[in-house]
């Protein structure tokens, strides 16, 4: 799965913890991108069986769309407590330099990146 797609899974799963219901113009405000470009991308995802759209424009994960959301998120969330922990950032850098990270390392760096965290509960990453 390519990075964008990564980063709207990420934003939709965020948005539903946060509000409880997403809509794309939700997406549209809160990754800066117009309403036209979320739309595109939603159809890709709705394509790849990732979301559906209910008739009132709500957006949802399919049961593999959320298997891969809490994946990505899990990723996102165990990264930004590893940074603020060993690198010492504050939160808002730990969340920036996350969303950059997650998308480039190996499955071999993360894994032992997610042990560390398991270890050291003071590197649970605030989730939401």
């Amino acid at each position: 799965m390519n990075e964008s797609a990564e980063d709207y899974i990420k934003t939709i799963y965020i948005l539903k913890r946060r509000n409880g219901i997403v809509h794309s113009i939700d997406i549209a405000r809160e990754m800066g991108f117009s309403r036209a470009s979320v739309s595109t991308a939603m159809t890709k995802l709705r394509k790849k069986g990732i979301i559906v759209m209910e008739k009132n424009g709500i957006i949802d994960f399919t049961e593999k769309g959320a298997e891969i959301a809490e994946g990505i998120f899990e990723k996102y969330s165990t990264l930004i407590g590893f940074l603020q922990v060993v690198a010492g950032v504050d939160e808002a850098t730990a969340r920036e330099d996350a969303c950059k990270m997650e998308h480039g390392l190996s499955e071999t760096t993360y894994s032992g990146i997610r042990r560390f965290v398991r270890n050291h509960p003071a590197a649970e990453a605030p989730t939401g």
